[in-house]
């Protein structure tokens, strides 16, 4: 069937040919776990399918066989009863019993053996279900350290590269005349509110002096 099919060409499927030729492995992994996870649910209900449709024909057989017997026994007591023509009638309907248990139960061997392959597959798909899931877990982690190193390496080259180097001793040179400049500023201001009090201070000095003279000289402000 074609369900089988698609489920064999999964199961044959080489998992590291396919990841070596992706471009995206963990995108490919994702897909093929995918169908196998819908071919593995489809196989699965094939299987509950497949079951149920071979006890419904073993059913059938166990009913064709429980019917010829009971015509047998019919027919047992139609010859007993001395009744030759019911008897053979009996023996008819037993013998088309039998013929139809018979060919149920080749149908029961045919669905089993049906049964049995479905089974078989839908165990093998587990597996490599398992083993996908496995795969796609390993490779997102390795994928995950490789994107990891490659930032810390980009990063790594960003800050040793000369330009940027260069710039950043510029940026250093102009914070650091900036400051020197604000320094000088503020010492310039400061040396002259200096002066301004010395200033002030001579000035009254001057005026005492004058004071203490005219004092001296008997004269008067």
């Amino acid at each position: 069937m074609a369900l089988l099919d698609r489920v064999a060409t999964l199961i044959r499927a080489n998992l590291n040919e396919l990841i070596d030729r992706a471009e995206n492995p963990e995108v490919m992994l994702k897909q093929v776990i995918t169908d196998m996870e819908n071919q593995f649910l489809q196989v699965k209900t094939q299987v509950a399918v497949a079951i149920a449709d071979q006890h419904l024909l073993e059913k059938k057989q166990a009913e064709q066989v429980e019917k010829s017997a009971e015509w047998m026994r019919k027919a047992g007591l139609a010859v007993d009863k001395k009744q030759d023509d019911l008897a053979r009638v009996a023996l008819e309907n037993a013998e088309r019993c039998r013929v139809l248990a018979d060919a149920f139960q080749q149908q029961v061997a045919d669905q089993k053996a049906q049964v049995d392959t479905l089974r078989a597959a839908l165990g093998k798909l587990e597996q490599k279900l398992a083993e996908a899931r496995s795969k796609r877990d390993v490779l997102i982690a390795q994928h995950r350290r490789s994107r990891a190193l490659h930032k810390a390496s980009e990063a790594r080259i960003h800050m040793g590269d000369d330009g940027n180097a260069a710039a950043f001793d510029r940026m250093k040179d102009k914070v650091l005349r900036e400051e020197a400049v604000s320094q000088a500023q503020a010492e310039l201001a400061g040396d002259d509110l200096d002066d301004r009090f010395r200033a002030l201070e001579r000035d009254e000095k001057i005026e005492r002096m004058l004071a203490d003279l005219k004092s001296q000289r008997g004269q008067k402000d």
